[in-house]
């Protein structure tokens, strides 16, 4: 299918002149105007892969959750306990090492044949012995073991870890063993090296979800079919085109038009222009994702950023106000560090207590106390790409006019979303970059173990061991008001650390065609449940 690649000047004539002069978009009005077919349009440009296992980006989550269910997951609204989707029911194993789950009745996949145990077995040994970002979620999972048909029991290796809630993350999804075998998968040991099934899953998907994945073009389109044999019931949608419009614009013009049905990508200011649309409405839900500023204190990389009262002058540099109100119109919050607004131990109250706020004297006599007063230069990279409505290079540039007024100067660096996540995972960053972080999973653990294993590394933070072990003592401590203290006592050791800067925490605001009834969204780090959106 061809791309119509328009200039930000058509754009702007577009806006002036109105939809009827905007150029036809192959496929889109088209399928718009069968009812059976949801059109979605989307920044899908961070996709790389629809192999749950290997999937760590922002946008792929949405297809997943569409194509696979978990053993649990959770319903839009209540982020603390996990429901039943595919286990029915879940208690702890005899002995107290693990979990036993029941597998829901009468559940098929995609290809007809009936979920069993061996196939929950079989999903969660592949995902362990990839060893893939994924595996560290669940690595307090040693293996699983079938009891009979029905039942499965995940053995843990910290019993007392809190695996529920990570169960509900799409990278936990359960796939037919046969059909993934007969494409190349792997579950042993050898996993890593040998399994090759990640190419076929690319195009396809072995789930029991209520649709079914046919067809992949990156930064193209992604086509979904509806599952047949859903337990979930059927979709109200045939199919469901997810869209690759990279401009809000360009998203804005066509839900105007009614070529998508929903818009994920909208500016504040175009949400305000859409206030009174007639056929077009605006859900909003407050996100669990984050954007933030992640900078290295390498010295090989910059001499500079290796003292953290140059890192602590970035901090009191930024007008993070401003951010939220003229970038985010006000849509967001803003937490103190990796613990999202509305989790355990993060409040708007704790965030203005521990988290920096701009105080631009105290930044320059930082610089002065590093013996940097003339202010110092670092790389900022940043992908082409959109977040929350927000484009990545706008708010390089907001960063970068705030901290030009304290003397640090900024280097931009845009490069593809894809290749600047490489080169930030595998810790080859030369100053900062921003970037984003949708949950996996909603649990504090996961996000504090994060901060202190995968993401240290990539900012070269050698981490003492007393910051991995407060993580394991607030994770596991059962008093809750113990353990907000505890999260409170970690915010701070990582706040001063000073190589994480939150900019803002996103309120979702999608565009949606008043066409569509029911438009689920979630914060659980899948944006919306697929199966769950009807016609008017």
């Amino acid at each position: 299918m061809p791309i119509i690649n328009i200039t930000r000047r058509d754009l702007a004539r577009l806006l002036a002149g109105g939809a009827a002069t905007l150029p036809f978009l192959p496929g889109i009005a088209q399928a718009q105007g069968r009812r059976e077919t949801l059109v979605i349009g989307l920044d899908t440009s961070d996709t790389v892969t629809f192999d749950p296992v290997r999937q760590a980006q922002y946008t792929p989550p949405l297809t997943l959750a569409a194509c696979y269910d978990t053993l649990l997951t959770f319903e839009p609204g209540d982020y603390v306990n996990p429901k039943p989707c595919l286990a029915t029911k879940w208690e702890r194993r005899p002995g107290g090492d693990g979990w036993r789950f029941t597998l829901r009745e009468g559940v098929k996949f995609a290809s007809g044949a009936p979920l069993t145990a061996e196939d929950v077995k079989f999903s969660f040994d592949r995902l362990i012995n990839m060893h893939e970002q994924t595996q560290v979620y669940i690595k307090s999972v040693d293996r699983a073991e079938v009891v009979d048909e029905r039942t499965v029991d995940l053995i843990m290796n910290a019993p007392k870890a809190p695996i529920l809630p990570i169960l509900c993350n799409p990278g936990c999804a359960i796939m037919e063993k046969a059909v993934l075998v007969k494409n190349g998968a792997v579950a042993t040991a050898e996993a890593r090296e040998k399994d090759k099934a990640t190419e076929w899953l690319n195009e396809h998907s072995a789930g029991t979800g209520p649709y079914r994945l046919v067809r992949w073009e990156r930064n193209t389109q992604i086509a979904l079919q509806r599952n047949p044999h859903s337990w979930h019931g059927p979709a109200d949608f045939e199919r469901v085109i997810i869209r690759h419009l990279s401009d809000s614009a360009a998203q804005l013009l066509a839900l105007r038009r009614g070529d998508v049905h929903a818009a994920f990508n909208l500016i504040p200011e175009h949400i305000k222009g859409l206030q009174d649309e007639p056929n077009v409405r605006i859900e909003q839900l407050p996100s669990l994702d984050f954007v933030y500023m992640a900078v290295t204190q390498s010295p090989a990389a910059n001499p500079a950023l290796a003292k953290k009262e140059a890192r602590h002058a970035i901090g009191y540099a930024i007008d993070y106000d401003g951010i939220l109100g003229s970038l985010l119109g006000g849509a967001g919050t803003r937490p103190a560090h990796f613990l999202p607004i509305g989790v355990l131990g993060s409040t708007p109250e704790i965030a203005r207590e521990v988290g920096f706020h701009q105080d631009l004297d105290k930044a320059r006599s930082l610089l002065q106390s590093a013996g940097l007063g003339e202010g110092f230069e670092f790389e900022l990279a940043y992908g082409n790409a959109v977040v929350a409505g927000v484009p990545y290079q706008v708010l390089a540039q907001k960063v970068q006019s705030d901290l030009a007024r304290v003397g640090i100067r900024a280097r931009l660096a845009p490069m593809d979303q894809v290749n600047l996540r490489t080169m930030y995972t595998t810790g080859k960053m030369q100053g900062a970059v921003l970037t984003f972080w949708n949950p996996p999973a909603v649990s504090n653990d996961l996000w504090a173990s994060a901060v202190v294993e995968r993401v240290a590394k990539r900012v070269s933070w050698e981490v003492p061991p007393e910051m991995p072990a407060l993580v394991k003592q607030a994770s596991e401590t059962e008093d809750p008001k113990e353990a907000a203290r505890l999260w409170i006592e970690w915010q701070k050791k990582v706040v001063d650390q000073a190589n994480h800067f939150v900019l803002f925490q996103p309120t979702y605001q999608i565009g949606v065609r008043k066409s569509i009834k029911d438009f689920p969204l979630t914060a659980a780090g899948w944006q919306l449940n697929m199966g769950g959106v009807t016609l008017a």
